[in-house]
């Protein structure tokens, strides 16, 4: 139902967009106020017509492998792996395993953390988890969960029809347009008897042209339709109780105002055959809105029920393990979630198909530690944090990191929550800042406080606490600490790690009292991780493996 609410507003958003190309610039009109659209110049390289089309907010064109992965994807393969009853398509960045290395029996799964894609696992090729755990002999997976990095979700076919067939039919009248010439065929009620004269007009002429050989009042009728299909069918969801029930408030609120824009638009387009020109930052505003309210749109279970699992399926598929299991590693949300699956695996007496799990900076229960995300999550009335449907932690780093690195430190205090001192090289650290983080939702965020609060992390519910089921899972852990991780404290880890069977866990602080020190981040991209920290890792895994 989400899906097609999206596709029923993002439609009609494509309809009103085509009114801001078709319609002329009025003489009464203050360009400072609006985007004009510029008079062309014939036989100037430089005039050509703004495109009609709008951007694809989703690439809709992922298959299995692709066979053109973009430059940002320095793993061997990229594959892409649907979730079921969902529109996204998640991304496997495939490391390959090298040929001079021993044959391993299991795959190996990464898991990132909140808000991160892949890029902290492949920094860089001399700072690359992934490119190490490949090298001795492991076929690599980095999963990037719904939302991160080039993972894609992919709007309904019926959608991408309709607003294509719009878009093609406006993209040859205006490329006809910059040639001089108009083609009768191209646009719907067009009389084709259309003198050799008429072909050749000034500028102006031919945008108002345009604008009246171009249907509209077949545009106004499909946005109407599908306006009043959007309120129905939003209506119907919260009617049905479909959307929860903390979210209704503010959902509804944010819908009403775009279906007030929405509705302001139709008016202005049925007082005048020529309506007057609208602004594209209205129309690239819907956009963003209704990103917020519906794209993101998922928490912590999502990706524990439904990205998780369809990511270790498809790799079994491909890499076909003899006993269909897994190796894992997660760091800091990534080993949470692999704390959370065996959790819940153990409690309802199913395998796991995981042969062993390490989790990096993870756990369950920071209540007892002095983690610093107590004070920088939303631990705050869920009610009121859902006023913020998305937290842009890329766009909030990205934009303290000068703070935090350059005179006068302002945010000093940022860095070592990502690396202790001299741990990581200041470019790669850059790199990390700018590349590694994601948009998320509130919601995710305030189902990941429950951290904080007594009995630890449960399920959206509330009924279900992860750490109370950890006893009955048979899969050994490897649990690795950073002795100056400000965000996941070695208590915090232990706090977890005391939960699993003793001859099942393994725990390990790195860090020295006189240094080196380990942060967050260091026990996978530190400039000491690769010697200390990876052989640790790889002793581990090529244990269980054999098993």
């Amino acid at each position: 139902e989400m899906v097609v609410l999206q596709s029923d507003l993002r439609s009609a958003i494509q309809v009103a967009a085509t009114f801001y190309y078709l319609n002329p610039v009025r003489s009464d009109f203050r360009p400072e106020s609006r985007v004009s659209v510029r008079t062309p110049v014939f036989g100037s390289p430089a005039a050509v017509l703004p495109s009609v089309r709008l951007r694809a907010l989703y690439a809709s064109n992922a298959v299995e492998k692709s066979a053109h992965k973009p430059s940002i994807c320095t793993a061997d393969e990229l594959h892409h792996v649907s979730v079921h009853n969902s529109d996204w398509r998640l991304a496997l960045w495939r490391y390959k395993p090298s040929p001079k290395a021993p044959p391993r029996n299991h795959p190996l799964l990464l898991l990132s953390g909140v808000g991160t894609n892949a890029i902290g696992y492949d920094l860089s090729p001399g700072s690359s988890f992934a490119r190490y755990m490949s090298s001795q002999g492991y076929d690599t997976w980095i999963l990037e969960v719904r939302g991160a990095g080039l993972s894609t979700g992919v709007e309904s076919r019926e959608a991408k029809q309709s607003s294509s067939a719009i878009s093609e039919k406006i993209d040859s009248a205006i490329k006809h347009e910059s040639n001089g010439v108009y083609s009768a065929e191209l646009l719907p009620g067009v009389n084709s008897d259309v003198s050799a004269e008429s072909k050749v007009s000034s500028a102006k002429e031919k945008r108002t042209e345009i604008v009246n050989k171009f249907d509209e009042s077949q545009l106004v009728t499909k946005f109407t339709e599908t306006f009043m299909h959007l309120s129905e069918r939003l209506s119907g969801l919260l009617n049905e109780g479909l959307l929860e029930v903390r979210q209704n408030a503010v959902i509804a609120s944010q819908i009403r105002d775009l279906s007030q824009r929405l509705v302001n638009i139709i008016e202005e387009g049925q007082r005048s055959v020529s309506p007057q020109l609208i602004d594209f930052t209205t129309i690239v505003d819907f956009q963003k809105q209704l990103d917020l309210i519906v794209k993101y749109d998922w928490d912590f279970d999502h990706y524990l029920e439904e990205d998780v699992p369809a990511a270790m399926d498809y790799i079994r598929t491909q890499c076909k393990p003899k006993d269909g299991k897994l190796l894992a590693i997660g760091h800091s949300m990534g080993g949470i979630l692999l704390y959370a699956m065996v959790s819940r695996n153990g409690f309802e007496g199913r395998d796991s198909k995981l042969a062993a799990v390490i989790t990096l900076a993870s756990s369950l229960d920071y209540t007892t530690s002095k983690s610093s995300l107590k004070f920088l999550l939303p631990l705050v009335d869920p009610a009121q944090a859902l006023n913020v449907p998305v937290i842009p932690m890329g766009a909030l780093l990205a934009a303290a990191y000068p703070l935090a690195s350059h005179p006068p430190y302002v945010l000093s205090w940022l860095n070592p929550l990502i690396s202790a001192q001299n741990m990581m090289h200041p470019e790669l650290l850059e790199k990390l800042v700018l590349n590694n983080f994601c948009t998320v939702p509130a919601k995710l965020l305030l189902q990941l406080t429950t951290a904080f609060r007594k009995g630890g992390l449960c399920d959206r519910n509330g009924t279900f606490f992860y750490k109370d089921h950890l006893y009955k899972s048979s899969v050994p852990v490897l649990a690795l600490a950073g002795d100056r991780d400000l965000i996941c404290p070695p208590e915090a880890v232990y706090e977890t790690v005391k939960l699993i069977p003793e001859n099942l866990v393994t725990y390990k602080v790195f860090g020295e009292p006189r240094g080196p020190h380990y942060a967050h981040y260091d026990l996978v991209g530190g400039r000491l991780a690769a010697d200390q920290v990876y052989p640790c890792i790889i002793e581990f895994l090529n244990r269980h493996d054999m098993t």
